[in-house]
């Protein structure tokens, strides 16, 4: 079975690593163009294309995919593999594969149907999330199931269960792609009923308010962590907080620092409260909070808002 893979940021290099491994065909690998990256805007390629030509696979950087159905019909392939490609695809590009174009999912479909389903699944305080390989239709995320993998949430950060949600999807793409060698193409359709949506975070999304409860509070530290950083006002300057456990505080002024020392920077939310572990100054680089507080640049008494 020869395979287009089409992806572009670190979530999807474990996918392609591993169909490559698995023996799977690879034909050709899709992504998107080049872009300027920091202050001096240095053009750069996406970690897709460096791992395709690492591996020796033709690399096509479409500005434009639907515009490249002919360049897609001349490859021949029997389906497309799609993880975190970035681009939406017309009829015209689906029907170049006549086995269908997959998606691996960050999500347990129907939930977090959308743009940012791992964050979404930490701020609704699931238990659990996982990855979905499913058939590419026109609409985002609505196609029939494939195949289901999930995974326990825990207290993991945005930033690692990205990583174990990766390492799951290059599993599943491996698993997807056996079936469909084998004609097992049975699929299910999702139900609509149960279908939630989550559109692309911003910074101002990760305001933190300190009157919700902790649990709360939490989850946005942890969905946020580590970009683009869920954070707070510090004597009228932005502090950055990548990390944090809930603890039991008294007191009734939300986003006081009870402590601030070796054991972190403790804050009053509206009900119970968190201890910072991990936090970035203005100016400043990521640090441990207790090192924060070692500085004596924070003390009990003082207030994040």
């Amino acid at each position: 079975m020869k395979i287009v893979f089409a992806g572009s940021p670190d979530f999807a290099v474990p996918v392609l690593e591993k169909l490559v491994e698995s023996g799977k065909n690879i034909i050709a690998v899709i992504t998107q163009p080049d872009k300027p990256v920091g202050r001096k805007k240095i053009l750069t390629p996406t970690p897709i294309k460096v791992k395709a030509q690492y591996l020796g696979l033709p690399v096509y950087d479409f500005i434009k995919i639907r515009n490249e159905v002919e360049t897609l019909e001349s490859l021949g392939a029997d389906i497309m593999i799609t993880c975190a490609y970035g681009q939406l695809l017309t009829q015209e590009v689906l029907n170049c594969f006549k086995g269908g174009v997959w998606n691996i999912h960050a999500s347990l479909l129907p939930k977090f149907r959308g743009a940012s389903p791992i964050q979404a699944a930490i701020l609704a305080g699931e238990t659990h999330t996982g990855v979905t390989v499913m058939k590419t239709e026109l609409t985002v995320d609505t196609g029939a199931m494939l195949l289901v993998k999930r995974c326990e949430i825990g207290d993991m950060t945005c930033g690692e269960l990205t990583e174990k949600l990766s390492l799951l999807g290059a599993e599943a793409a491996v698993e997807a792609v056996g079936l469909l060698e084998n004609g097992q193409n049975q699929t299910l359709m999702q139900d609509e009923t149960k279908a939630t949506h989550c559109k692309k975070i911003s910074k101002e999304d990760g305001r933190l308010d300190f009157n919700k409860s902790a649990e709360e509070v939490l989850r946005v530290i942890k969905a946020f962590s580590p970009q683009p950083a869920a954070y707070c006002l510090f004597n009228g300057a932005p502090l950055n907080i990548f990390n944090a456990k809930l603890c039991d505080i008294e007191g009734d002024t939300a986003g006081q620092v009870a402590f601030a020392d070796k054991r972190g920077v403790a804050v009053k939310c509206g009900e119970g409260g968190v201890v910072i572990t991990e936090l970035q100054p203005a100016g400043g680089k990521r640090m441990n909070a207790s090192d924060f507080a070692n500085g004596r640049k924070i003390k009990a008494g003082d207030i994040l808002d």
